[in-house]
């Protein structure tokens, strides 16, 4: 019994009532969370929707207009083709954004992944992989990927598969990254190829070029008229034709060269694992074979040595290139652009003979590049440091 007397059952306590018994219909309830809800949802969706333009600014936006190019302008991708981007993991956002570019044009289009056919590195062609483009039969090809270590060979093998084999436009892209898209791809193409061909000219015919730098560079190149001059506009429209991406140089196999070559960049592999040399390399040069190569860089100087001296004729010059493409203002330390920029590059190793004429070969090919240039063709100045002179 309680002091106050009555049961000493504990005092209920209040139960808090329901919405629909407070004087509010349940479904009348439910239709006010539903309009909570939303109208939450809808906040949210606001709050997201600078990070959601970025995302379609990223896909669509800064890739588009240098992939546009490369389908559309260089390779004359149109709906008749059939298109194949060979690419790599690494590089996927690049090879993407050519088959948005090759669906936009309504062709049909195939994506192969490096990654599929073997583990990096791949130093020769795989047999599965080759069968697969043969079937799917292309008429444009994009190898878009980067450029590992001793898979020249394998590079080399897949143009020959689609240009001489199956007849088909072929973009060449080793070594591609967003950055080159948005800046050497998306330069005017028809300026280039104006400069392209003015160049052209000045060179076909020539005996002689001298050129020299600040940094030392100073050599003599010879020609002869048993090999080409190659012109490469970016322009690659008829059956078997193939070049680089992107694109402005005009190249041959010298004769002879002699002098001394100051490298600011170094091609292949080595242009992904050292970029713009802090130090650059210099490499004496004497009847067109590579002699003494010293660098502040030890290892780079060792491996370079290495590199020239792997297979027979790895030394030798099998190119001289003036760059063309105006669009592009400064090394960025990618030997795929940088060698693109008006001034000279040598590159040692195969000289791409189906178009130079040469008629020895190369297990490897590594390019290199000095800034800041000075040429004289047969004596008439073309370039004065890094500048062309007297072109239209």
């Amino acid at each position: 019994m309680s002091r106050t007397g009555g049961s000493d059952a504990p005092e209920p306590v209040p139960r808090e009532l329901g919405p629909w018994e407070d004087g509010i219909d349940r479904r009348e309830f439910v239709t006010r969370l539903s309009r909570v809800a939303a109208a939450a949802a809808a906040i949210e969706l606001v709050s997201l929707m600078p990070l959601l333009a970025g995302c379609a600014e990223e896909e669509d936006g800064p890739l588009s207009e240098g992939a546009r190019n490369a389908v559309r302008v260089c390779m004359g991708v149109d709906s008749t083709d059939r298109v194949i981007v060979l690419t790599d993991e690494e590089t996927a956002p690049v090879g993407d954004a050519l088959l948005r570019e090759t669906a936009a044009v309504d062709a049909r289009h195939k994506s192969v992944l490096l990654e599929n056919y073997g583990r990096r590195q791949l130093t020769q062609l795989p047999a599965d992989l080759a069968d697969d483009v043969r079937s799917f039969g292309p008429s444009v090809t994009f190898f878009a990927a980067t450029a590992r270590q001793g898979e020249f060979p394998m590079r080399r093998a897949f143009i020959d598969l689609a240009t001489r084999e199956l007849g088909a436009r072929h973009a060449h892209m080793p070594g591609i990254t967003p950055a080159i898209v948005r800046e050497g791809l998306s330069v005017d193409y028809d300026v280039v190829g104006e400069i392209t061909r003015d160049v052209y000219e000045r060179l076909r015919t020539c005996t002689g070029v001298h050129v020299t730098s600040s940094k030392g560079t100073d050599l003599v190149a010879r020609f002869s008229d048993a090999l080409r001059w190659v012109p490469c506009d970016g322009s690659y429209h008829q059956s078997g034709e193939w070049g680089n991406l992107p694109e402005g140089e005009v190249f041959t196999c010298p004769e002879s060269v002699d002098g001394v070559l100051v490298a600011d960049v170094v091609g292949d592999y080595f242009s992904g694992k050292y970029g713009i040399l802090p130090d650059p390399v210099t490499v004496e040069i004497a009847d067109g074979l590579a002699g003494k190569i010293t660098c502040a860089n030890k290892q780079l100087e060792a491996e370079l040595t290495s590199y020239l001296t792997s297979n027979e004729n790895g030394g030798r010059v099998g190119e001289f290139a003036i760059g063309t493409n105006i669009g592009i203002k400064a090394l960025c330390g990618n030997l795929l652009q940088d060698e693109k920029i008006p001034g000279v590059h040598l590159a040692f190793g195969h000289p791409n003979g189906d178009l130079t004429g040469a008629t020895w070969s190369s297990a490897t090919h590594v390019d290199m590049i000095p800034s800041d240039c000075t040429i004289y063709v047969d004596g008439e100045l073309l370039m004065e440091a890094g500048r062309f002179v007297g072109l239209t």
